[in-house]
């Protein structure tokens, strides 16, 4: 059965009384039928925090004035807010090194139209998994990185992006360090993965440095990506105990199962408009 297309708000503002019933009444007004509503206020700080979707069928605002008809409202209680459509599909550029299994799951997940976006481009700097792309029918770019010369291969890269109007990067265990300004052209667009063992136990091997402490858990965790390495905004974590009678390998197979889910359900969650960033925190709506 194929689904009417929907609009979705996410909204953030100072707490107060009044914001459900405005944003309601809005929708009333143009005869908006909701059919998804979520809150949640953080009282610590308080901010207010919303997701909105109602059916596009029937709502009597043409989608190029609903962000002017409804600034009045935003203006009036200071939120900050996003408007996105269930039916556009968002353009994914995917980053990888020599790592194969996030970027097979993705593909995978992909393929199976779990997704609703398209990939028109890969991005390596590693030649390893352009078969993979092209069994895909996938754009693959290498670009080789050298320290002396960054500057530039990011000028390409953005370059690149820009040429195929790219909405949101995955980093699919992408093996190098994105420069303050690369981050900065996509705030809250670029998702990263890695294992949970950070800060503890970094490096290159970190697996074999948690397996010599005898660590009881592995796990995952998957962010939006800042100038602060590995300190962006979490959108997902998981986890899975372990025991003494795991070896190193055990621990590397574990661990790279929860990357792959991880990954996959931030990216979902992230195309579903269900992601709200605020300071260097989330707000994940159901």
């Amino acid at each position: 059965m194929k689904t009417e297309p929907s609009a979705i708000l996410l909204i953030s503002c100072p707490d107060q009384q009044g914001i459900v019933c405005a944003v309601t009444d809005f929708l009333l007004r143009h005869k908006g039928n909701v059919i998804d509503l979520e809150q949640h206020t953080d009282t610590e700080e308080a901010v207010f925090f919303m997701r909105v979707e109602w059916e596009l069928g029937g709502f009597d605002l043409p989608r190029d004035q609903i962000r002017e008809n409804f600034s009045q409202i935003a203006d009036r209680h200071q939120m900050k807010y996003e408007l996105h459509f269930s039916d556009y599909r968002p353009r994914m550029a995917i980053f990888v090194s020599k790592f194969s299994h996030c970027i097979h799951d993705l593909l995978a997940r992909w393929h199976a139209d779990e997704y609703n976006a398209d990939i028109p481009l890969i991005i390596s700097n590693h030649p390893d998994l352009e078969p993979l792309a092209k069994m895909y029918g996938i754009d693959y770019v290498l670009i080789e990185v050298d320290p002396s010369n960054k500057a530039e291969q990011e000028a390409q890269t953005l370059a690149l992006l820009q040429e195929h109007h790219i909405d949101l990067i995955v980093l699919a265990r992408y093996m190098q360090i994105l420069s303050d300004d690369f981050c900065a052209h996509f705030p809250n667009q670029i998702i990263n993965i890695h294992h949970s063992f950070l800060p503890a136990f970094v490096g290159a091997k970190p697996y074999h440095s948690a397996h010599r402490r005898g660590v009881k858990i592995v796990g995952a965790t998957s962010h939006y990506v800042t100038s602060d390495l590995d300190e962006g905004p979490i959108i997902e974590q998981e986890v899975m105990r372990v025991s003494h009678k795991d070896s190193v390998e055990s621990l590397i197979r574990k661990g790279r199962d929860l990357e792959k889910i991880v990954l996959a359900r931030a990216v979902w969650a992230h195309l579903q408009n269900k992601v709200l960033a605020y300071k260097n925190r989330t707000v994940v709506f159901n």
